[in-house]
């Protein structure tokens, strides 16, 4: 009889999100005359950008000739598409090196592998509330989790306590869910609390691109020191609408190096070059072709396009939280709306409530944390038709 991680045994029945999908799918069984307008889990409903079209095609006839067929790539990614990478964080003010980049199928798969490279008795620092994934990965490895509270008295943004020890520390800004963005003091502050502790940060960095305050930064590499105490994630599942596609990447900077027990040196980039070579082949030549394309002047363009009707859709849903005095976050700088459930309704109560008397689905906050227990999360990732009518319903309720 083998010997099984009994750590599975501390996670939740259910992930949230299966947990909505289940709850959703009942409801929708029994009641099939109803529309149901779906605001909950974060994903893109804009078709990709014609650039990003033409060099997907353009990958697909690649593969029907012997002479331009590819097989195996590098699993570190191509090098078209990390030069790519390197290039788009030059415009945004930050120099990285292509191989310092690792290309993978998303944001999510690597923020749970990365915790490979680190032993279990790492002590973990993650906000509450927080995207499920960083806690159940981190619960799956037995690892020690201790938490800082992000409130509403501190605008979702907790900062370090620098008498509370951690090894690595979770941060994802813009957040998911409560939309939160930090600003470059506050990173320089959990910058430095990391290079004190001897700790790393990872960083997720997965909705960048919907940040439009330009002193807001988009990539933690923009605050000194970063470089020898992150790691960043990021994703074209929101910047480029490859939430089916698949594609996203990693940063881990060359410089981070740190002491074995039994003295040696140890690299971050190398043993997560090592770790993607063992247990990881790559991601296809067609998607990778198709993410360069989102690199390119036309490509981003379009790209913006999309990320501009979605801020739209997150105005018009705060403008409606507005105008019922309900008190939000978020929306601005972030897809998300994260707001107190009317008359201090639980969560889960407050998502029964919304889907049996307006069929609107979102997120109920408590799936996040004890700190979003009385806070739900919308998206503006609806299309434009359906936005409006779901905050319609929505104000008939209160």
């Amino acid at each position: 009889m083998p010997k099984l991680n009994e750590n599975y045994l501390n996670l939740k029945e259910s992930y949230l999100f299966s947990e909505i999908t289940h709850r959703v799918n009942s409801y929708t069984k029994s009641n099939p005359d109803k529309k149901v307008i779906r605001l909950g889990i974060g994903d893109v409903t804009l078709a990709l950008g014609p650039k990003i079209i033409s060099q997907l095609h353009e990958g697909v006839d690649a593969l029907a000739g012997a002479e331009s067929f590819k097989g195996y790539g590098p699993e570190q990614g191509y090098e078209f598409l990390r030069e790519a990478i390197v290039d788009y964080y030059c415009q945004n003010g930050v120099t990285i090196a292509a191989d310092e980049v690792f290309v993978s199928d998303g944001a999510k798969s690597d923020t749970g592998n990365i915790t490979d490279l680190f032993a279990q008795d790492n002590i973990i620092l993650i906000p509450d509330p927080v995207y499920p994934v960083y806690v159940d990965t981190n619960i799956m490895n037995g690892r020690n989790i201790i938490y800082i509270n992000a409130t509403a008295e501190n605008n979702f943004l907790p900062m370090p306590d620098h008498s509370v020890h951690a090894d690595i520390i979770y941060i994802c800004s813009p957040n998911n869910p409560t939309g939160a963005a930090y600003n470059k003091d506050q990173l320089a502050e959990w910058v430095k609390y990391a290079l004190e502790n001897d700790a790393i940060i990872l960083y997720d960095s997965a909705y960048e691109c919907f940040i439009t305050d330009e002193t807001l930064p988009r990539s933690i590499f923009a605050i000194e020191g970063a470089q020898n105490c992150a790691i960043e994630f990021c994703s074209l599942s929101k910047t480029a609408g490859f939430t089916g596609t698949r594609c996203g990447y990693t940063i881990v900077p060359k410089a981070l190096n740190f002491t074995a027990s039994n003295g040696a040196k140890m690299s971050l980039n190398a043993m997560w070059n090592r770790r993607q070579t063992t247990k990881f082949n790559g991601v296809s030549y067609i998607v990778q072709k198709g993410a360069a394309a989102v690199f390119s002047a036309e490509g981003m363009a379009q790209c913006k396009a999309n990320i501009k009707y979605y801020q739209e859709n997150a105005r018009i849903i705060a403008k409606g939280l507005a105008q019922k005095n309900i008190r939000y976050f978020g929306g601005i700088n972030s897809p998300y709306i994260w707001f107190e459930c009317p008359n201090n309704m639980d969560s889960w109560d407050f998502f029964d409530y919304l889907l049996n008397n307006a069929q609107v689905v979102g997120t109920p906050g408590a799936g996040f944390g004890k700190n979003g227990l009385k806070y739900f999360r919308l998206t503006s990732f609806g299309n434009r038709e359906n936005t409006i009518e779901a905050m319609e319903r929505i104000d008939k309720l209160f």
